[in-house]
């Protein structure tokens, strides 16, 4: 009886993990489509621009409209379950040691559940099953938890950035400690009445520095490719629902080239998965 029971449970372990297995390869694959089709999409919006303004037949820039807009209701389509999986991820997050990341991601997951429920109810009224809907409404408020999310990811990117910076800093002080000098030179030191010692000092020191942390800034980038990714992702992204809410208006030609970048940075990050920021 109790090797039964021991078989029988080690059978239902084995069959919740290939379900789970078999439930992340699947949510996988629709990433993958998604982030394919959004580069395409953002592909034909610069095309789109592009033909314009080429003077292009008015014939083909409709067609390329049209694509583009198949294309963004097909992304519709694949979202429909994201705003499970993003309050998932906010159940995960809430969970962090670190409040600053525990604050940034959960409100940032709880955001993209909200953006992803309002391009439902998009989704549905394109399609029809919701009559007499406010799309352009509908649309602003999914662009305004969109950004609010992209902020916060940003926010984290550079908490993040600044802790890697920190790191790097006391870890080089330790092996060499700074000179008491600062490199200032002797002679301005003998007279501080001059009435351009201060301006002269501070200038080089105030340049060495800038230089210093622009060297460590690319150092530490360089060393953390998923910070870096994600750093560009999200900054190429947030252009997209800066302009569509009007905040700061870039054009189609510049929106289309940001969501391309950021889709291919995304792609790139689902071919190889140690390239995606984590938590």
């Amino acid at each position: 009886m109790t090797v039964f029971l021991g078989s029988e449970s080690a059978r239902k372990r084995r069959e919740e993990a290939a379900t789970l297995s078999n439930s992340r390869r699947s949510s996988s694959v629709r990433d993958n489509s998604e982030f394919g089709i959004r580069a395409a999409q953002y592909a034909c919006t610069l095309l789109g621009y592009t033909l314009q303004k080429g003077g292009a037949g008015a014939q083909l820039y409709r067609t390329v409209l049209q694509l583009e807009a198949h294309m963004s209701l097909t992304r519709k389509l694949l979202r429909l379950g994201n705003s499970v999986e993003a309050l998932e991820a906010a159940k995960r997050a809430i969970h962090l040691s670190d409040s600053v990341l525990r604050l940034c991601l959960t409100i940032s997951h709880l955001n993209r559940a909200l953006y992803f429920a309002c391009d439902n109810v998009l989704w549905a009224g394109k399609t029809g099953l919701i009559s007499r809907l406010d799309q352009h409404k509908w649309s602003q408020r999914s662009f305004r938890y969109y950004l609010f999310a992209l902020i916060l990811n940003l926010t984290r990117d550079v908490y993040e950035l600044r802790l890697l910076m920190e790191c790097d800093t006391r870890h080089r002080a330790t092996k060499s400690p700074p000179s008491p000098s600062l490199g200032i030179p002797a002679d301005h030191l003998s007279y501080p009445s001059s009435p351009a010692a201060p301006a002269t000092v501070a200038l080089p020191i105030m340049s060495d520095w800038l230089r210093r942390q622009l060297h460590l800034l690319v150092a530490v980038l360089y060393s953390n490719p998923p910070l870096l990714l994600d750093l560009l992702k999200n900054s190429c992204d947030i252009f997209i629902p800066l302009d569509r809410l009007g905040v700061y208006p870039t054009g189609p030609g510049f929106v289309g080239a940001c969501g391309l970048a950021s889709s291919i940075l995304s792609i790139l990050t689902m071919v190889h998965p140690w390239l995606k920021l984590k938590p």
